[in-house]
């Protein structure tokens, strides 16, 4: 083999390997915005996690503020609002599993597995109907805490299924105290 043949065979293959790295280069810079598309926008990520300011929030009133696009119930309970929570048996319970997303899956539905604190005075749960997604009304129902009228499911002070087609109780999502004013949701 002669010296121009090896020196073609070495430009012909620079050719190839650089055509090569420029289309792989030009393939990825057109498929970055397709695979990038795919990303929650910046909104949606603001929204991961909020803090709520529960100072002015009353004993035995709720606050109901918009997380994830949907309504969170914050109340404040009374104490005859955690008796009579406290005192239900779980067989009377529709749903007895906590659908609390702070402990385990397998964690029961006392009043205890559903409050944000030890007292039991902070209630923490999405505002949606777990039947069909309307939004229940407080301080309303058979048993005092939520009653849904699109379809009639009662929810105990607890937020939990009494009473109705909704097949589980009203999900506490992922929520903690930051200090004595503010809950942090997600």
């Amino acid at each position: 083999m002669s010296h121009a043949d090896e020196s073609a065979g070495s430009r012909r293959d620079f050719l190839y390997y650089a055509t090569a790295g420029a289309g792989a280069i030009a393939t990825g810079a057109a498929v970055w915005p397709l695979v990038n598309q795919m990303n929650p926008s910046a909104d949606t990520r603001a929204m991961a996690s909020i803090f709520v300011d529960i100072s002015g929030v009353e004993v035995g009133t709720q606050l109901t503020v918009k997380w994830r696009g949907k309504p969170v119930f914050i109340r404040r309970r009374t104490a005859e609002e955690i008796d009579a929570s406290r005192a239900v048996a779980m067989a009377d319970l529709v749903d007895v599993k906590s659908e609390n997303a702070n402990i385990g899956a397998e964690a029961d539905a006392s009043d205890a597995n559903r409050s944000l604190d030890e007292a039991g005075e902070w209630l923490v749960m999405m505002g949606v109907c777990t039947h069909l997604g309307c939004v229940p009304l407080g301080n309303a129902g058979d048993f005092g805490g939520w009653f849904c009228p699109c379809h009639g499911s009662h929810y105990d002070t607890a937020g939990r299924i009494r009473k109705g087609p909704a097949p589980r109780n009203l999900p506490v999502p992922v929520a903690k105290f930051e200090n004595e004013t503010t809950i942090k949701l997600g």
